[in-house]
């Protein structure tokens, strides 16, 4: 197995029970698999945040915005692993409750993520809406 195939199945796996989690109310599994090193971001679609500090406060807030998820795909279109960092781009397709109400949406998602201590971590995540006419 290739060293993108592995990653990939660590997205497949890790990354998308986190996101799963987190559209439950629950963030610690995305916690886990964030880099603990700076630095670190997030350039969200509806907010962001720079350092440590602002994106477990992140985290802490989107765990309260949402509830009851039906359903979470990642679907990468394009990724690749050079040495200890790897990348995918790709669209998130969710349905959950937001602040209450039942919803879905789609993102355009770009995540950075690097290995430490043998294990990936993501370190930077750029998402937003997809316009409506696209």
């Amino acid at each position: 197995m290739s060293e993108r195939d592995e990653f990939l199945g660590w997205v497949e796996t890790r990354l998308h029970d986190a996101e799963l989690a987190l559209h439950n109310g629950n963030a610690a599994q995305r916690a886990a698999i964030w880099s603990t090193r700076e630095p670190v971001s997030v350039l969200g679609a509806w907010q962001s945040a720079v350092g440590q500090k602002e994106v477990r406060d992140l985290f802490r807030m989107l765990e309260t915005t949402f509830a009851d998820c039906t359903s979470y795909a990642y679907e990468v279109v394009a990724a690749d692993v050079r040495g200890d960092m790897a990348y995918t781009v790709g669209y998130e397709h969710t349905k959950a409750s937001i602040n209450g109400e039942p919803g879905s949406y789609t993102l355009r998602c770009t995540q950075i993520y690097r290995r430490e201590d043998g294990e990936w971590k993501v370190a930077h995540r750029h998402a937003d809406t997809v316009p409506e006419d696209s």
